[in-house]
């Protein structure tokens, strides 16, 4: 019952106030005019009440709880406690007919006493400690600005002045009621707009973010507007992200560093879980590529829905040895395959598919760099991306999946590379193999997502690590972007959809607003706390396959809604049985080809493909080195 020493010095200080609240009720009763007769009637009464009040306390649970942290909550079960014991005792006087004689008066006084004095003990408590971290944390803390005066921000000071980190100073908050009024000993200042002039003459280094449950677009606003050079900018987790395990948090009060995502506004996924329940739950599902950014994110929104089995199927050994690894601390009740294999190998393939016959096989084993395919790999890119898609797709047909579903990409329209015409190619083999089978095809294309391997934002954040210079190809490049996990839940969302279609389903997601690269770089220098100037920004132009700006819809594609505001359905050209017997036919070529013949016969079966020629004004890019301004 009693935990440690803290908890043992509390109940001795209880006992001692139980003592000396009788005495205090008997002197009150007589007007204070009888103190001896008062010590005399509390010496008479004590070997009763103490050792039942002070049980009652046990048993209540009274030293669970830190004085330090003392709240209503344990306000109210202080009061309940008290009460209680206080009725036990002229109970216990009944059945036992002690010779004591306790006047009524005195019974409700005492408990009154005790109340006053055991709470007021833990209050003043919790005002020294608070007052004691609150003058520590001004004198060594460093100075910073909360963002949100609401209930996260109130409590967020409390926490801040806890561990004495961080001196809050002053609170920010665009509700016009709040302006001017003071919490927890910090003013309310402005608005979030005038965190810029609010800085400029105070010595604040560092903004807390404290809006966890305001729309994606307000939290995207305050970042930005906080985002400058020389501020840190942290900002409260929301409660998804708390629970999420991959997280980590900056500091003892729960914080975390502002990401570029936080910068995108983007509302969260909402999905139809009743949907994604019945194409997963107790089901056997088979992700290949399981390993990459989208696969493993796939992995683990798919836990969620409760599968029979989630079999991994990756080549890359050490990315499957780290999912299975996650899985097994992660989710140690859910039954996992790794298997490690290649979606090009037939046998192996089958021989999987086969044995663990999965109702839903998503498909994200795949090779995405733009110009390591463009040139040396790019028949092993047509034979990874199409060749392998076939053979997956085939050997799924052959097994009865009730469900296949392609990632795509949006380098696959219109496309200016060979990574993008490959996946274009994989789009036309679903399509094609649509309604020769049992099992329905569906085409997910999406752009970019922040932090999957090989994108740009790890690269920067590695720049801006090493002092720079970070490397733009170009300073009008466009991208649109959205995050991992909402990615692999809108390819579930749209995985659960059933759309009556001739020719297989080519699902678009919504990307929202293309972002400059450039402009993200910037973002992310100042996201770093650097002074301005501090990294320089060098333009080294257009790589091999790369073009300014990326597609959703080929020229001739039109989209309809689905019930998800956020998924739409491309009516894509349809795929001739002769111009799929082609395709079939050049694909299983296992001999290699030059990169100059792989692109010119793309060129046949993807007639709006562009083969890629550097421009003339590539090699003066390359030259322009410039300050970030």
């Amino acid at each position: 019952m009693l935990r440690d020493h803290r908890a043992t010095l509390a109940f001795v200080h209880d006992v001692a106030v139980i003592a000396l609240a009788w005495f205090g009720a008997f002197a009150l009763r007589a007007n204070l005019d009888n103190l001896g007769g008062g010590l005399a009637s509390t010496m008479n009464i004590l070997p009763w009440v103490l050792p039942l009040q002070a049980g009652v306390f046990l048993i209540g649970g009274l030293y669970r709880g830190r004085w330090r942290y003392a709240s209503l909550a344990d306000l109210r079960l202080l009061v309940i406690t008290v009460t209680l014991s206080a009725a036990l005792v002229p109970l216990a006087l009944f059945l036992f007919k002690p010779e004591v004689a306790i006047p009524r008066s005195v019974l409700i006084i005492a408990p009154l006493l005790q109340i006053m004095a055991m709470g007021g003990s833990r209050a003043l408590y919790r005002l020294w400690r608070e007052h004691a971290a609150s003058q520590s944390s001004r004198a060594f803390g460093t100075p910073i600005v909360i963002v949100g005066a609401g209930d996260s921000g109130v409590q967020l000071v409390k926490e801040l002045r806890k561990h004495g980190k961080w001196h809050p100073v002053a609170f920010l908050d665009d509700d016009p009621h709040k302006r001017g009024a003071r919490i927890h000993g910090v003013d309310v200042v402005g608005g979030i707009e005038e965190f810029a002039s609010f800085v400029a003459d105070t010595e604040i280094k560092a903004a807390v973010i404290a809006m966890p449950g305001a729309h994606h677009s307000a939290r995207a606003r305050a970042a930005a507007a906080c985002g400058l050079p020389g501020i840190e900018v942290l900002t409260v987790p929301s409660l998804d992200e708390m629970l999420d395990p991959r997280r980590t948090v900056a500091g003892g009060a729960g914080l975390r560093k502002i990401e570029v995502d936080d910068l995108l506004g983007r509302d969260p996924v909402i999905l139809d879980t009743v949907g994604v329940a019945q194409m997963l739950a107790d089901r056997v599902v088979f992700i290949s590529g399981a390993g990459g950014s989208i696969g493993s994110e796939l992995c683990r929104q798919i836990a969620k829905a409760r599968p029979s089995l989630l079999v991994f199927f990756e080549a890359s050994e050490f990315l499957l040895y780290q999912l299975k690894e996650e899985f097994d601390r992660n989710h140690p009740h859910l039954s996992v395959i790794a298997v490690a294999g290649d979606v090009k190998n037939a046998l192996r393939v089958r021989e999987v598919l086969e044995r663990y016959r999965p109702h839903a096989v998503f498909h994200a084993a795949a090779y995405k760099h733009v110009p390591l395919m463009e040139e040396v790999n790019a028949w092993e890119a047509v034979r990874n991306n199409a060749f392998g898609t076939y053979i997956l797709a085939s050997e799924s047909l052959r097994c009865q999946v009730a469900r296949f579903v392609l990632i795509s990409t949006d380098k696959a329209v219109n496309p200016t590379n060979v990574m993008g015409a490959t996946k274009r190619l994989a789009e036309q083999i679903c399509q094609a193999l649509e309604g020769t089978g049992k099992t329905r095809f569906g085409v997910v294309r999406f752009g970019n997502v922040l932090g999957s391997n090989g994108s740009v934002i790890p690269k920067f954040q590695a720049q801006i690590a090493a002092g720079g210079p970070i490397t733009v190809t170009h300073p009008d490049i466009i991208r649109y972007f959205m995050s991992i996990p909402e990615a692999a839940q809108l390819v579930l969302q749209a995985g659960s959809m059933a759309v009556d279609s001739a020719h297989g389903e080519i699902f678009v997601l919504d990307m929202g607003e293309p972002v400059k690269i450039v402009d993200l770089a910037k973002q992310l220098i100042r996201l770093s706390g650097l002074p301005e100037g501090a990294i320089k920004l060098e333009f080294t132009g257009l790589r091999p396959g790369e073009k300014l700006y990326e597609e959703l819809l080929a020229e001739g594609e039109a989209t309809s809604r689905t019930s998800h505001p956020k998924i739409h359905i491309s009516r894509a050209r349809a795929v001739s049985e002769t111009h799929f017997s082609q395709l079939l036919a050049w694909i299983n070529q296992e001999l290699p080809q030059e990169d100059e013949t792989v692109r010119a016969t793309l060129k046949k079966f993807i007639p709006e493909y562009v083969i890629y020629q550097a421009s003339p004004q590539a090699s003066l890019i390359a030259d322009n080195v410039v300050n970030l301004r």
